[in-house]
């Protein structure tokens, strides 16, 4: 943003070093992230720049973490590309069993907690609901009580009922992790929501079910996906719970890299680390554009 004509020289100078101070909290927190990319295609079996990277020869530089990902844990001796080697590597490869276990466990968790979260978010946003600040507390407490307490907790909780080690019970305790984020911008999006939509088309005799899924919906759709991401990705990086509740069966992509690091070190975590990388860069490019989204529709409503 570029200062207005008639800006004193100490505004200039403010502004100049608010933009160096911005740039360098930027570069602190994105440079770790970055240097594990140029890292996972390191040819030598090092979490270090080796000479020959740092000069940018060829031979420095190998997808073998890469392929490592589809080849650890296989049982081997089949063509590559092969129906068979494709069946050893879905069945057997420690990373894709991960991966699926992941995926598997996200996905469900987060259609869970965004049916829960936009239910409560509704409830939250009416006039009528009692106790709306003590209970909106307590929903969103799993965001603000640090991890180690709600794993702890949930593991009682679970082992009473006999879910511990089983996935109900991680995609129980994923799903309770992601519920704040439904309710936050579920909630965010109805505070711009013209509650006289509803009045209408009550009048109009339609079902609160109709009215939800023909008015409500369509207005808050951002918000409720804007909500599921951030619950997925809650999901999809959470170690904690997992090591808490799953067994070795359910071991999860955070899971597998934590047990990686304490057991082998090896490069492949860094392969690993640049596709979480990636796909959250998807994920957060899709919110943005959500969120453009939502404020045009509520630029046009009003």
């Amino acid at each position: 943003m570029k200062l207005p004509a008639y800006a004193s020289f100490g505004d200039r100078v403010w502004h100049c070093f608010y933009l160096t101070l911005c740039g360098c909290v930027l570069a602190f927190l994105i440079i770790p992230v970055l240097i594990v990319i140029p890292l996972s295609f390191n040819a030598e079996p090092y979490f270090s720049f080796t000479t020959g990277m740092l000069t940018l020869q060829s031979d420095a530089f190998s997808l073998r973490w890469y392929e490592d990902i589809l080849n650890n844990g296989t049982v081997g001796g089949t063509e590559w590309g092969s129906w068979a080697w494709f069946q050893d590597v879905w069945n057997n490869a420690q990373w894709v069993r991960a991966m699926k276990n992941s995926f598997f466990i996200g996905i469900i968790a987060t259609l869970i907690a965004t049916t829960l979260g936009t239910i409560a978010a509704l409830g939250l946003t009416s006039p009528y609901m009692p106790a709306r600040t003590l209970i909106t507390s307590v929903l969103i407490s799993p965001m603000i009580v640090p991890l180690v307490i709600t794993a702890a907790g949930a593991f009682f909780f679970l082992a009473e009922i006999g879910l511990v080690k089983t996935y109900t019970g991680i995609i129980i305790t994923h799903a309770i992790m992601g519920i704040p984020f439904v309710i936050i911008t579920v909630t965010a999006t109805l505070s711009g929501f013209d509650k006289n939509l509803i009045r209408a088309s009550q009048s109009l005799g339609a079902s609160w079910p109709t009215t939800f899924f023909r008015v409500i919906m369509p207005l808050i759709l951002p918000g409720m996906i804007s909500g599921a991401l951030f619950a997925f990705i809650t999901s999809f990086d959470e170690v904690v719970a997992v090591l808490f509740i799953a067994d070795i069966e359910q071991r999860t992509i955070p899971r597998q890299m934590w047990s990686g690091i304490r057991e082998q070190i090896s490069p492949t975590i860094l392969a690993v680390a640049t596709i979480l990388v990636a796909i959250s860069v998807m994920l957060l490019s899709t919110l943005e554009l959500l969120r453009r989204r939502s404020e045009r529709l509520r630029v046009t409503s009003s």
